[in-house]
């Protein structure tokens, strides 16, 4: 009822004011055609003294523009309240229309009181009364049109706007992307800065959303040029590599100690260095080794990623450790790598038992499959061994074994004395088998790498990981978790939550999701855009409902919490258009953390340096003295050499057990037979 009587009182005062503007209108009138209505007779004296009192007081009529002006401010302030039925005819154009004529005819019919007296005070009543119309016509339309302008926003953009980050906020670590956003009806400049990337990074969206090209890029470009070492996984090979190779050339002095660069990729070894990442020197316990079969065999086996624990997913695993760690300890590591892993482990498994067994080190480590064998199960121990050999075999490739056995450099990338980019590249032709087993063998890298890296004293990195979910980055969640106060930024960019809960499980996928502290999203959809919606949160926003009828429009405004940026919006953005959050430290604030906004990155400048880059070079050119290309040969021979390695570690070793009398119970007189 009170609300009632304050729309009545309003209502009231409107009407007041629409009544003197008139009366101001009809007292101009009276004033400046004064001789027309003396001539017929029209004049009061009490009227006369009336405005020669208000025109001594207030020079109303000292000049012809003065009553105008008043008349048309009380009427503009009258015409908001006006209330009535809304037209849906009613447009901008009419109303810009009647607006226009009717302040001609108001304001610029004043050469009419040169005429004669009779013709001038016609044209001139006429003049101000149809202009006085049309702006009153003209102040009902836009205040009818201005108390429903949210019926008009249908898909609620105004509502869902709202400020955002202006300031540039940068440090030494910071990534700073300049960015446009909407709010209050315009496009405003603004920047997304991530001022503490070591929170590390989540980059989401669909194909062709944008992520490498407006965000990753920028990562590898602005790092570098603050003098961070780094390690990209470039599923797309050579795309992110010859932007980091590119942009290192010309900013290498950033870095205190000049950076090395260095490529993997066994697809091409002319452009590939070569690195052992099972290097003895960084192995410091059997743990090290176990860590590395573990990620190498979940690789292979995407689906035991869910089934960690199983005998039959830890059995291999075990093994393969075991291997590792007695080519570690075997002639001071000569020949501790993967590929002489590969070529032991498919030697007979008698030969191999007996050897493993025969290091006290090694002997726990292998018993469940020491009893299946020596106690007769067969079967269960074919298993066991078929577990490890048949994924490994897909492995053995000359091209594959020339990479993993060299030794230009080590993988401790962050080394303040020796400080590097490494690129590792993964196939992208259209062999999913290959690009399996290639993934796998750079997966051997990123583990060995996540544990030289994330220690103390250690130069500032950062981990890029292109299209993560196409390969098992062991011990991401603690990198993440632990890395941040050794100054490693980690930065994952995939499609959509669901592919990594596919590849990763629901419990490594959540830990993943829920410990990083800046996220990026382009376009996703289904239940990644809803889990986006909820994290961004809600936020006071206004609802309006319109009824029209015959007699009268009734409008109600409330107000409702609801999504700031519903899950509608993310399934349906532009490309190069991101939503996301940012974290921020104690000493370096961001009040607004959230962000709905276009990447702005410059087209022609990107162009324009693209256009000069340099192509990685040949690291090795395969070509011998005499001018002939002999790259096959080399493989080859290095393949050959691998083999006959193991064979001659197998017959020395063999022979040292049976001529040491206290390893004679190794080799059993009825192999496969229970001991009686």
């Amino acid at each position: 009822m009170q609300g009632d009587d304050d729309l009545r009182g309003l209502a009231k005062i409107m009407a007041f004011m629409r009544a003197v503007s008139i009366l101001i209108v009809l007292m101009h009138l009276y004033w400046y055609c004064y001789g027309f209505f003396l001539e017929i007779g029209w004049t009061l004296q009490t009227i006369n003294k009336i405005l020669r009192g208000f025109d001594q007081k207030a020079d109303l009529f000292s000049h012809i523009l003065y009553t105008k002006v008043f008349a048309l401010l009380l009427l503009a302030l009258s015409c908001l309240g006006t209330k009535g039925v809304r037209n849906e005819k009613i447009t901008w154009t009419k109303i810009y229309s009647a607006l226009g004529i009717g302040f001609v005819l108001f304001f610029f019919n004043t050469p009419l009181l040169k005429l004669s007296l009779e013709t001038a005070a016609f044209f001139y009543i006429l003049t101000i009364g149809m202009g006085y119309i049309a702006l009153m016509m003209a102040g009902v339309w836009i205040s009818r049109l201005l108390r429903t302008n949210l019926m008009e926003d249908v898909f609620n953009n105004e509502n869902e706007s709202f400020q955002q980050e202006t300031q540039l906020m940068e440090n030494e670590y910071s990534v700073n992307l300049p960015s446009r956003f909407y709010y209050k009806n315009k496009w405003n400049k603004g920047w997304i800065n991530i001022v503490n990337p070591f929170r590390a990074t989540i980059v989401l969206g669909t194909p062709g959303s944008g992520k490498s090209y407006a965000i990753i890029n920028n990562y590898i470009k602005q790092q570098i040029e603050k003098g961070f070492s780094m390690y990209i996984y470039d599923f797309k090979f050579d795309d992110l590599s010859t932007i980091a190779y590119n942009h290192l050339l010309k900013h290498h002095d950033k870095y205190k100690a000049r950076p090395k660069f260095y490529v993997i990729n066994f697809d091409n070894p002319r452009k590939s260095h070569r690195c052992n990442p099972l290097n003895p020197e960084f192995m410091t316990d059997i743990s090290d080794a176990y860590e590395a079969a573990y990620t190498i065999m979940l690789n292979l086996n995407r689906s035991w990623i869910q089934k960690q624990g199983d005998f039959f997913v830890e059995s291999p695993i075990i093994l393969l450790a075991a291997i590792i760690w007695f080519l570690k300890i075997y002639d001071s590591g000569k020949h501790c790598t993967f590929p002489h892993a590969i070529e032991l482990l498919n030697k007979k498994y008698a030969d191999v038992f007996t050897i493993l067994t025969s290091y006290p080190e090694l002997e726990n480590y292998l018993s469940p499959f020491m009893d299946a064998w020596q106690g007769g199960a067969q079967d269960q121990l074919q298993g066991q061994i078929a577990s490890a050999k048949i994924p490994l075999s897909r492995m053995i490739s000359p091209s594959l074994y020339w990479v993993m056995t060299g030794d230009d450099f080590s993988l401790d990338i962050n080394n303040p004395k020796e400080p590097k980019i490494l690129c590792v590249g993964n196939c992208v032709g259209n062999n999913p088998d290959r690009q399996n087993i290639y993934s796998a063998a750079l997966g051997l890298y990123n583990s060995r790498i996540v544990k030289l890296i994330n220690k103390k004293g250690q130069l500032k990195s950062s981990v890029i990981i292109d299209e993560l979910p196409t390969i098992y980055f062991r011990g991401l969640d603690n990198l993440i978790a632990t890395a941040r106060s050794n100054k490693v930024a980690v930065c994952l960019g995939f499609q959509d939550f669901s592919q990594l809960n596919r590849d990763y499980g629901d419990k490594e996928s959540k830990v993943i999701q829920n410990t990083v502290g800046n996220i990026f999203s382009g376009q996703v959809v289904g239940e990644t855009a809803k889990n986006l919606s909820e994290r961004f949160g809600k936020v006071l926003q206004k609802r309006q409902s319109l009824s029209i009828n015959r007699n009268d429009t009734s409008t109600s405004i409330s107000t409702q919490l609801d999504s700031l940026i519903p899950a509608s919006k993310i399934s349906t953005l532009t490309q190069g258009v991101f939503v996301g959050a940012v974290s921020d430290n104690f000493d370096e604030r961001i009040e607004q953390k959230i962000f709905h906004a276009e990447i702005v990155v410059d087209n022609k400048k990107v162009a324009a340096e693209t256009k000069y880059y340099h192509k990685i070079p040949e690291i090795l050119s395969f070509v011998d003295e005499q001018g002939e290309d002999n790259m096959k040969q080399e493989i080859e021979a290095n393949y050959k050499q691998i083999k006959k390695d193991i064979v001659l570690i197998i017959e020395i070793e063999l022979e040292r057990i049976k001529n040491d009398p206290n390893l004679q119970h190794l080799v059993p007189k009825n192999p496969g037979k229970a001991d009686k």
